[in-house]
């Protein structure tokens, strides 16, 4: 836990100054507090015992003067500790957002997303609170204690032993708690975890929830999940909860013994009254102080808990090996990333070959795959395996197969969504291990099978594919896609607001905005992931024909359910079961490929050749 600390630490290191002043200040305030009883004894010993009211109105001043210079000095140090724990946290949630990016699909499938936004929302803001109570009272409260403990020492030694054996006692019980508590608030943290993902899952499908009638069901398993997580945070609260009275119980029982041996020690005479008080005030102070900071030590149970698993996030490393960016701490070496605009053109040259990976490329070859195979990680079996096949410029590759069939995964291997576990993939004849993760998705537009859309207009989120883009190209765009007809109807056309997810459009308008964004691209290798299963036949079909009269001829790829959308490809990929069963034009698998067929006629058994022959 000391190590989560040490590697979060950095976070505060623009806050030195305030570091450094919020508890200074803090302590200043700590010391005019533990000059009020003195005071007081003062006013009681001198002025109020001789009857001397100047001396009552003296003291008095100096009393509300301490007052007035204490409570500026606390909200000083509450100014600084609130800028060095929202600034901490802020640089914290940005370096925490920014690691998060980084991570590959795997650990984002490993850790959770649910798991995620709680270490990004609650527990950033619960080490933030935790880092503001400390600066503020980590210091004055240890303080105050201590410094009580010491002033009865001047007053009488007997007496201030209460304090010292009252202040182990307290110690105890506070520290006790904590080690007690703080493995306990870190498995609570766990458990909203699960009660976040739930809730996730709910609202994410709460159309399908209602469509089987699942609400009954639903409500039944949150409840007994918050049920538990309630149970969790009642027990450990329990626990937490015995700080106050115990303490409170320490620190009376010293009150009457201090109060039963001061009885014998004024009427001996070697104390005075308004000493007694003092040490009473100095008790007194040394219980807030010590029930502030046993509440400062729970709120520091949390943080550390939230702290370790913070840390825990941040342990975590790509499993995608970038080694174009790793070569660039090689001083004098040029890499991939650093080449100027010439040498793209190195990969592939007329009438040339390059060998790369021990394998020879011909120069009209975009995309390699040699014996790909693909396991997600945790899987006892490969969800893709042994796919070869070579794809050349401007081709375009239908895949299609029943559903598990490894589709989507044989797609997520060309921008590195995924590595290949076994085997290699080739663009431009380079490995794309090889190439700088930006560069290479730079070269690739793709419309995933769920259509993604983000709050704002919808410029805004076609320029998602190229910020550059002109209003032009992105009509274009548009257009290609079948998205221009619903557009320009709209009151604002592209400047029309687009909700969160884009639920204010159809499952259809989606599916075209997110082949605009990727249109808008222009990239060299196209793919689209089941992207158009939301269309009707004739739109489809317009789309298709759109295609195929881009100004550019990038390599296509297209995923898809339906025979009509893949009929006119160069190649067409069959798989069942992440195997490659079949390659081949649509009329070869027609006439040899039973898997192809038997998908081909279940489709159009009942539509007619001609709306087959159309599609």
């Amino acid at each position: 836990m000391g190590e989560s600390l040490k590697g979060l630490w950095k976070y505060l290191r623009e806050y030195k100054k305030e570091c450094v002043l919020g508890p200074l200040f803090k302590l200043l305030e700590a010391v005019f507090d533990l000059t009020v009883p003195v005071v007081t004894a003062m006013i009681i010993d001198k002025g109020i015992a001789h009857r001397d009211k100047e001396m009552v109105l003296c003291y008095g001043g100096v009393l509300v003067l301490l007052a007035a210079i204490g409570l500026l000095c606390s909200i000083t140090a509450q100014y600084f500790a609130a800028k060095a724990a929202t600034g901490f946290a802020a640089k914290l949630r940005y370096a925490l957002f920014k690691h998060v990016e980084t991570l590959s699909f795997t650990e984002m499938d490993e850790v959770g997303t649910s798991t995620l936004i709680t270490r990004m929302t609650s527990d950033v803001n619960q080490l933030q609170s935790g880092v503001n109570m400390a600066l503020r009272l980590f210091l004055r409260s240890p303080f105050i204690v201590f410094g009580a403990m010491i002033m009865a020492f001047t007053y009488d030694f007997e007496i201030a032993l209460i304090f010292v054996a009252a202040i182990i006692l307290l110690s105890v019980v506070v520290f006790g708690i904590m080690a007690v508590s703080t493995p306990l608030y870190k498995k609570t943290q766990g458990i909203l975890d699960h009660v976040l993902q739930s809730t996730r899952e709910n609202l994410t499908g709460v159309r399908v929830i209602r469509a089987f009638c699942r609400e009954p069901e639903e409500e039944e398993e949150y409840r007994g999940k918050t049920v538990f997580l309630m149970k969790a945070q009642m027990f450990v609260g329990r626990i937490s909860a015995l700080t106050n009275p115990l303490t409170y119980v320490i620190v009376n029982a010293a009150l009457i013994l201090l109060l039963w041996r001061g009885g014998f020690r004024i009427q001996a005479g070697t104390l005075k009254q308004g000493e007694i008080v003092a040490l009473v005030n100095y008790l007194s102070q040394i219980l807030v102080e010590l029930v502030k900071l046993a509440n400062t030590i729970v709120l520091t149970n949390k943080s550390l808990a939230c702290a370790e698993r913070i840390e825990g996030v941040f342990s975590l490393t790509s499993s995608l090996e970038d080694h174009s960016r790793k070569n660039h701490s090689r001083p004098g070496e040029k890499t991939d990333f650093q080449k100027d605009e010439g040498e793209k053109k190195n990969a592939f040259v007329s009438g040339e070959k390059q060998q790369s990976a021990g394998t020879e490329k011909s120069v009209k070859t975009k995309l390699v795959f040699e014996h790909a195979s693909l396991c997600y990680k945790g899987a006892l079996e490969p969800s893709i395996q042994n796919v070869n096949l070579e794809v050349k410029e401007g081709q375009v590759i239908g895949i299609i197969g029943g559903t598990g069939s490894g589709k989507s995964t044989l797609i997520s291997m060309i921008p590195r969504f995924y590595d290949a576990t076994e085997g290699n993939v080739f663009v431009d004849g380079r490995n794309v291990k090889e190439w700088d993760l930006e560069k290479l998705r730079k070269k690739i537009g793709i419309v995933m099978q769920k259509a993604v859309l983000f709050k704002g207009s919808i410029r805004e989120n076609l320029l998602w594919g190229n910020e550059d883009a002109t209003e032009e190209e992105m009509v274009e765009a548009l257009k290609l896609s079948q998205a221009w007809e619903f557009v320009q109807k709209k009151e604002k056309g592209l400047d029309s607001f687009i909700e969160q997810g884009g639920r204010n459009l159809s499952g259809g308008q989606k599916q075209r905005l997110g082949i605009a964004r990727a249109l808008v691209r222009k990239p060299e290798i196209l793919i689209f992931d089941d992207s158009t299963s939301a269309l009707d036949y004739v739109t489809d079909a317009k789309l298709e024909q759109g295609l195929k009269t881009l100004s550019y001829h990038p390599v296509i790829f297209m995923v898809s359910q339906r025979t009509s959308s893949i009929r006119h490809a160069d190649q067409i990929l069959v798989l069942e079961d992440g195997q490659v069963l079949d390659v081949g034009t649509h009329g070869e698998l027609l006439e040899r490929s039973k898997e192809y067929r038997e998908i081909h006629e279940s489709q159009y058994k009942n539509v007619g050749e001609e709306a087959a022959d159309f599609a």
